[in-house]
């Protein structure tokens, strides 16, 4: 095994693709929309080129250097008001990895390009702050003898 196809260190002319996804967050049993802008890797591109159902609304290729200074999270180049996602600057730099060996996706949306050709469906949504209630209806009712040895 050779060690050419592993990529080199990052740097700001990096590509990567950050996306618009349309969330939604509960307050006081409401559930209110929110729009967030989120580093997509290149494996989930794939498939949202492929028509996979997705909260994203718009995907933009850009460079890392555009949207990380400073190690601070900037978005000048993206026109939305959406808000940056939970760990934005090391999920950019995760996501800009992933692209260092796909030039097919860089032909596909090249730099400074939006792509909006995705299968935008909010059926299934994505709360962010949804935390999950564990109850006793929640337990698996097992065989009595389940746990013997027969």
């Amino acid at each position: 095994m050779t060690l050419s196809s592993v990529p080199a260190a990052l740097s700001d002319s990096d590509y990567v693709i950050v996306g618009v996804a349309h969330c939604f967050t509960k307050h006081d049993g409401n559930v209110v929309p929110v729009k967030v802008l989120e580093p997509v890797p290149s494996a989930y591109f794939e498939a949202l080129v492929k028509g996979v159902p997705t909260s994203y609304k718009a995907l933009y290729s850009l460079q890392l250097g555009e949207i990380v200074k400073n190690d601070q999270p900037s978005v000048d180049h993206v026109p939305t008001d959406a808000q940056f996602c939970e760990n934005f600057v090391e999920r950019a730099l995760a996501a800009a990895r992933t692209y260092q060996s796909k030039a097919d996706i860089k032909e596909l949306v090249p730099h400074g390009q939006e792509f909006s050709e995705v299968n935008f469906s909010t059926d299934k949504k994505r709360i962010l702050n949804a935390a999950h209630k564990v109850t006793a209806e929640d337990n698996v009712k097992q065989h009595k003898y389940t746990h013997m040895t027969l």
